[in-house]
């Protein structure tokens, strides 16, 4: 759980203290990973947003949502929001694989996170919301807002 320590420290903002505390309450291999992917996330966008969206999906943007991740009974799913549109090469999505928009990748116990592939794909996801009008999240403008200070 060390990632998960080090990634509240460079974002402390409301939602990253309930990412902090999803982490923990969920507690076993699910939390790890779910700690692993962030601090993944953090390392290759270090300009990310965390948001808490949905009463209770972790939510990383950057010119708009490209990502979210939930621990589910069995599995850790994080989806892309405009994955169908991404170059996956190392095929690693699993999951949502018939739609026109998102893609997932789905993580059961024991599964290893492929790091260069997923990095290409947080990359891809970051650049497509740059090039593309994609819904902007009214958590991250306001986000933005709070953390400016005031005059």
């Amino acid at each position: 759980m060390k990632t998960a320590k080090k990634v509240s420290k460079a974002a402390a903002t409301p939602a990253a203290a309930r990412i902090d505390r999803l982490i923990a309450r969920v507690g076993d291999w699910r939390g790890e990973r779910l700690a692993e992917i962030r601090a993944l996330i953090h390392e290759v966008d270090p300009g990310v947003i965390e948001e808490w969206k949905w009463m209770g999906t972790p939510v990383w943007s950057h010119d708009g949502m490209y990502v979210l991740a939930n621990p589910h009974k069995e599995k850790v799913k994080l989806q892309f929001f405009h994955g169908a549109q991404l170059s996956d090469p190392k095929k690693l999505f699993n999951a949502g694989l018939g739609g026109g928009k998102w893609r997932a990748i789905d993580f059961f116990e024991g599964d290893a996170i492929d790091k260069p592939g997923l990095r290409a794909l947080v990359r891809q996801a970051i650049a497509y919301n740059a090039t593309h009008s994609v819904p902007k999240s009214k958590g991250s403008r306001a986000s933005l807002l709070r953390a400016k200070p005031r005059r």
